[in-house]
Parts: C-alpha cells; sequence; structure tokens
C-alpha cells in the first residue's frame, strides 16, 4: 500500500495511491487523478532523526574513520517539505548539499525493540533529502544548525507500507543532480541496517507514530567532487533521488524568499489508526 498526504484544492488530506489515483481515506468515493493533485510530505513528524556515516563508501569520501557506535542528528521538524516543493539556497551561505536516503516511518508506540522485532513497529518507508549546509554543519559537533534550515528535509512522495516493499535491506539508491547520477548505492552497503537503527534509539527515548528516521547516504556527495565548491547545489539545480520499490523524490532549488516562515504543522492522527 502507498499512503501519502495531499491537497486537491481542500487543504490536506490523507490518502492511498492506486492505479493512478489518489483515494480520499476518510471518503473512497472521492478519487483523484495523481497528476491533478498535490503530494505533500507524506508523514509529519514529531522527531526528525536522522544517521550520519553510515555507508562505508561514504565514510572513506569524507575521509573520516567508521563511527564505534552509530551517530545520530535531530532535524528541526520545520525543515520537512514534499516532493516538488523548493529548497531554498540560504542567504547566510552558498555551501549546500544533498544526500539521498531511505527513511523509515514509524507505525507503533515503542521502547526497548529488539532489532529482530523491529519490523513490528515500523509503518512503512518513503525518500528523504538530507539536504546539508556544509558549513554550518561543521561549526558544532552535533551537526544539528547545518541540518535543519527550512526546506531542507524534502520527504515523499509516498510511504510505501512494509508489506508492498519487503525487505529493506536490499534496496538500489540513487541520485541525480540535473541529468547527472551523483549517487549509485545499495542500503545492503549500511554499517547500521534500519532494524539496527531503530533499536538503538529505543533503548534511549519512545518512538512514536510519524517519527522518521533518514536511515544515512551513500558515496557520491557533493562536498567532495573537486575542485569544491563546485559540486554543491546552485539556485535552479533539480535534484532527484531514487529508491528501489518506492519511486522518487524531486526537489529544485530556489532563492530563500523574503519574509519566509515554515507552515503551521498540520497535525493528524497517526496513519496506524
Amino acid at each position: 500500500m502507498r499512503l501519502c498526504r495531499f491537497d486537491a484544492g481542500a487543504g490536506p488530506r490523507q490518502g492511498i495511491v492506486e492505479d493512478g489515483y489518489v483515494v480520499d481515506r476518510d471518503d473512497p468515493a472521492e478519487r483523484h487523478p495523481l497528476e491533478e493533485v498535490r503530494l505533500l510530505a507524506p508523514v509529519q513528524p514529531r522527531k526528525f532523526l536522522a544517521i550520519g556515516l553510515n555507508y562505508a563508501d561514504h565514510i572513506a569520501e569524507s575521509g573520516m574513520e567508521a563511527p564505534q557506535f552509530p551517530v545520530f542528528f535531530n532535524k528541526q521538524v520545520t525543515c520537512v517539505v514534499g516532493p516538488d516543493d523548493g529548497v531554498h539556497m540560504p542567504r547566510v551561505s552558498s555551501l549546500l548539499d544533498y544526500e539521498g536516503e531511505l527513511a523509515v516511518v514509524i507505525g507503533t508506540r515503542c521502547r526497548h525493540v529488539p532489532a529482530d522485532r523491529a519490523h513490528e513497529v515500523i509503518l512503512g518507508y518513503t525518500i528523504a533529502d538530507d539536504v546539508s549546509v556544509r558549513d554550518w554543519q561543521m561549526r558544532t559537533p552535533t551537526m544539528t544548525m547545518g541540518k535543519s534550515f527550512d526546506t531542507h528535509g524534502p520527504l515523499g512522495p509516498w510511504i510505501v507500507t512494509q508489506d508492498e516493499l519487503g525487505d529493506p535491506r536490499e534496496l538500489s539508491i540513487r541520485t541525480w543532480v540535473g541529468d547527472e547520477l551523483r549517487q549509485d548505492g545499495n542500503t545492503r552497503e549500511m554499517i547500521y541496517d534500519c532494524y539496527e537503527q531503530v533499536a538503538h534509539l529505543s533503548q534511549a527515548f519512545t518512538l512514536e507514530p510519524g517519527d522518521v528516521i533518514a536511515t544515512g547516504t551513500p558515496a557520491g556527495i557533493g562536498a567532495v567532487r573537486q575542485p569544491f565548491p563546485e559540486g554543491l547545489l546552485k539556485i535552479g539545480d533539480a535534484v532527484r533521488v531514487e529508491i528501489e520499490g518506492i519511486g522518487e523524490l524531486r526537489n529544485t532549488v530556489v532563492e530563500e524568499p523574503e519574509g519566509y516562515l515554515a507552515p503551521e504543522a498540520y497535525v493528524e492522527e497517526a496513519w496506524v489508526r
């Protein structure tokens, strides 16, 4: 099943994507052609967590050592935008980068989840672009500031439930900037797989329905391309992240508009109701 949030002109609604249509979850008689609705971020998380340095080839290209333990940081939830939404080039930096990632969406409130049972608390999977402002990221060890600028957390286009996607540990993941393939990896290359990440985080705090975990990026980020900073994003660049079994997430870099404020969160009942 493919679960989405959409706007057909009357505000955000929850839907199911099937056969080229979006079916309103609360009014199945309402069916909208997919191309006639605006898809929104499929979830508005209370927590948006992300792991760093989780692919060996990305660690190597970064010139860093593999961490002894999983290294997580927060992306503030006001960074979330949906498919085809603009990603802002910040007024305070031009060192903007992409990171295509598989994202886990939690479906069950949980704590102390063993890795071999983590699949029981996962609703499904979507695509994330962990957009990063590299100079701001490197100023502090937590990385949170450089990972949390408004619009720098694209999610979408929908959530694919586990029964449809199957094993998340064997999926191709590729990122294009314009027509140029920049990242070409597979989730089997993760150091800590999706289930191990859920288990690790749930040892410390309760995970809640709708929480998002971005599970790391493979090699090919813009910051390592030479000459620096030619590989980083520029205004007008279109970034497309494609993950096998899910689809693709597309966003374009735009100039940060004057007076921008992130929209107030539309908090709805979780998908698992």
